[in-house]
């Protein structure tokens, strides 16, 4: 079945484009809160928001391209103005999968020493406000491809200076060293070889097995966990960036963003839950975590699934 057929990409990236930049406004206004008013709770707020925002960011920059294809050619739409918008999105992604990397890790350091080192919080802010503005400037952007009202007379780059992370140089340090594509497959593999065995781990114990073992040992291996996941979305995005054809209009590929994300929340789960961090040596999980668990099993399942049909029911490579 086409991707057209269950929903159109173009109104998904509409709907979802306002995401990060609303998301890190919320997430910035509740850390400053957290951090005047000294209250912790307001702190953990601000930190899961940014990792959820993370995620669902994952989507609204994935869906762009489908969106690009839908206004090409159309009277006052020019390649410039796309590509200058497509380029500033791409930073403020990046940018804002760090964010939600370093507040899932301040979350983590909460959860093992019941406060966060001394660098983490002040990181999660500078790194907050970073992404709002490049989020800010690349919304900016997506604005004046179909409004010409509101365009700048100028036509400055959307990230200055740093000319080899844009879509153009991506594809040329893609297409022009042989060697890059295989290599990235490599990464991509161990990355998914290692997510999905240390959270595999994770949830069997959460499920009942291995119940000699408390879950507090087994929850210092997320951060390594959460650094191959982030291995797997860089190599993945590089990909995408590459080869954008083979994955905007392919289904299975939507199908396993879908997976991704809602498995990647797992990891805040699995951080944020005090009554499973305190789970020790013998003692049997509730049911609704042995569910959450199967779950998750399930849906990393489903990731490589619809990861190794995309050449075979979808239309890449």
């Amino acid at each position: 079945m086409a991707i057209e057929t269950l929903f159109n990409v173009a109104h998904l990236h509409l709907l979802l484009n306002h995401v990060p930049t609303v998301g890190s406004v919320i997430g910035v206004g509740l850390l400053l809160l957290s951090l005047v008013r000294r209250n912790d709770h307001l702190k953990h707020a601000s930190l899961e928001v940014f990792f959820i925002v993370a995620l669902l960011t994952l989507p609204a920059y994935l869906t762009g391209v489908a969106a690009q294809d839908a206004v090409e050619g159309r009277e006052g739409v020019t390649q410039q103005i796309i590509d200058r918008h497509h380029d500033a999105a791409m930073v403020a992604f990046l940018l804002m999968q760090l964010t939600g990397a370093a507040a899932w890790v301040a979350l983590w350091q909460f959860r093992r020493r019941g406060h966060p080192a001394g660098w983490s919080v002040p990181a999660v802010l500078l790194l907050a406000v970073l992404t709002l503005v490049v989020t800010g400037r690349a919304a900016t952007l997506g604005g004046e491809i179909r409004h010409q009202e509101i365009r700048l007379e100028d036509a400055t780059p959307a990230v200055p200076g740093v000319g080899w992370l844009t879509k153009d140089g991506i594809q040329r340090i893609v297409t022009e060293n042989p060697w890059v594509w295989p290599a990235a497959e490599t990464l991509h593999f161990i990355g998914l070889c290692v997510v999905v065995g240390i959270l595999g781990l994770v949830n069997l114990r959460m499920m009942g097995f291995m119940k000699a073992i408390p879950f507090a040992a087994l929850h210092r291996l997320l951060p390594w966990g959460l650094l191959a996941f982030g291995v797997n979305l860089l190599t993945g995005m590089l990909f995408y960036v590459a080869t954008p054809e083979q994955y905007s209009m392919n289904g299975p590929f939507y199908w396993k963003i879908i997976f991704l994300m809602l498995a990647g929340g797992d990891f805040l789960y699995l951080t944020v839950k005090a009554k499973t961090f305190a789970l020790g040596a013998g003692e049997d999980p509730p049911v609704f975590d042995k569910a959450i668990a199967a779950t998750t099993v399930v849906l990393w399942l489903g990731v490589v699934y619809w990861g190794r049909m995309l050449p075979f029911i979808g239309n890449a490579f």
